[in-house]
C-alpha cells in the first residue's frame, strides 16, 4: 500500500481534530470566534485543529510543508489573550506535551507556499466555519500533494450521517483516498471501513445536485439555470463544506457545482485537495468550470483554474456543457 506511513499519522492527526472540534461545538462558543481581515469568522476550532494536526505533522514528516488556511497572528496580539487562553485550554486534552509557544507555532507552520516541487501537506482545520458556528456540517480536510498532484486525502466529517436516509441516526464520518487505490469511508469512532463508489445516475433529470450553504460561495441562480437546462427534478441540497465532495463520492448526490459569484475569486487549495482526490478515487470527475483538471502546483490558490465542476462522471460532458451555455464560456 502506498503511502501507508502517510495515511496513518493523517488519520490519526484529522481524527484528534475532529474530536477538538466536536468538544468545543458542544461547549461555550461565545467570545470564542473573531473576524479576521476578510470578513470571514475564525473560531477557537479552527485555530486548535490547526494546532493540533500541524504538530502531528510536524514531528512525523519534519521536512514537509504545510500549506493552511489560518496564522497565529490573532492570537499574538493582546487584546485576542482570553482567545488564545481558550484554545489552549482545548487543545490540552488533545496534545498535552505542547506548551503555549508550540502551539503557536504549530499554528505558523501553514504559511507554506506549496509549488510544483517536492512534496506539502494542505489543511483546512474547518472547512465550513458558519456551518460549524451554526451547529450544522463542517469538516477537517487533509491533503498530501507531491509535484503539483494530490496523492493522498482525509475528510474528517463530524456532523455528517453514516446514512442520509437515516439523518437522525449515527454520526460523524471519515472518508480516505489515496492515489489509484480508490476511496473508503469508516465512522470516526468505528474503524472498520467500506469502500465508496460515485452513483450510477446516468440521466441528469435523476440527478441530485449538491451547492454551497452560503450564496456568497457560490451563485445558487446560475445552478438553478443549469439545473433547469439538464432538466433536473430534485431541488438541491445546500451545505457546508466538503462534505458536499464527501456525499458526491458515496453515492447520495451526483452533482456538485461551485460557480464563482465574484470575478476575480480564486480557489485555494485546502478548499479542494482533499475532498477532489476522494471523488476521483470513488469513480467520479473534478475540473474547473472549462473542464480543466484542478492544478494545484500554482502555490496557494488554484490560480489557473475557475470554478468547480464535481460529478459521478457519466454526467460531467453534460453538466459541463449546461454550465458553459449558463455562463457563456467556450470550452
Amino acid at each position: 500500500m502506498a503511502y501507508e506511513n502517510e495515511r496513518h499519522v493523517a488519520i490519526e492527526a484529522v481524527l484528534k481534530a475532529c474530536r477538538l472540534c466536536q468538544a468545543v461545538q458542544s461547549g461555550h462558543l461565545a467570545g470564542g470566534v473573531i473576524g479576521k481581515a476578510d470578513g470571514s469568522p475564525v473560531t477557537v476550532a479552527d485555530f486548535g485543529a490547526q494546532a493540533v494536526v500541524s504538530a502531528d505533522l510536524a514531528q512525523a514528516f519534519p521536512v514537509d510543508a504545510l500549506v493552511s488556511e489560518e496564522d497565529a497572528l490573532l492570537l499574538r496580539k493582546t487584546e485576542n489573550a482570553k482567545l488564545k487562553d481558550v484554545v489552549l485550554r482545548f487543545v490540552a486534552p488533545i496534545s498535552p506535551q505542547m506548551d503555549e509557544e508550540q502551539v503557536l507555532e504549530a499554528i505558523d507552520r501553514g504559511t507554506g507556499s506549496g509549488g510544483p516541487k517536492g512534496r506539502f501537506w494542505t489543511l483546512d482545520p474547518i472547512d465550513g466555519t458558519k456551518g460549524f458556528l451554526r451547529g450544522d456540517q463542517y469538516a477537517v480536510a487533509l491533503a498530501l500533494v507531491e509535484k503539483g498532484e494530490v496523492c493522498l486525502g482525509v475528510l474528517g466529517c463530524p456532523n455528517l450521517p453514516l446514512h442520509m436516509r437515516k439523518p437522525q441516526g449515527a454520526r460523524g464520518c471519515l472518508f480516505v483516498a489515496v492515489r489509484t487505490e480508490g476511496a473508503t469511508m469508516r465512522g470516526l469512532e468505528d474503524s472498520q471501513t467500506q469502500t465508496i463508489k460515485v452513483s450510477g445516475v446516468n440521466r441528469p433529470s435523476e440527478a441530485l445536485f449538491c451547492e454551497s450553504f452560503e450564496s456568497s460561495h457560490s451563485s445558487h441562480k446560475e445552478s438553478a439555470k443549469v439545473a433547469e437546462i439538464l432538466g433536473t427534478q430534485k431541488p438541491p441540497l445546500r451545505m457546508d463544506s466538503q462534505c458536499k465532495y464527501a456525499l458526491l463520492a458515496r453515492g447520495d448526490a451526483s452533482i456538485y457545482l461551485r460557480l464563482p459569484t465574484q470575478r476575480p475569486y480564486v480557489e485555494t487549495l485546502w478548499d479542494h485537495a482533499a475532498g477532489s482526490i476522494i471523488v476521483r478515487e470513488a469513480g467520479g470527475m473534478v475540473t474547473d468550470l472549462r473542464g480543466r483538471g484542478l492544478d494545484f502546483s500554482a502555490g496557494r490558490k488554484l490560480e489557473r483554474n475557475k470554478g468547480i465542476v464535481a460529478t459521478n462522471g457519466k454526467l460531467h460532458p453534460q453538466v459541463l456543457q449546461a454550465v458553459q451555455q449558463v455562463l457563456q464560456l467556450k470550452s
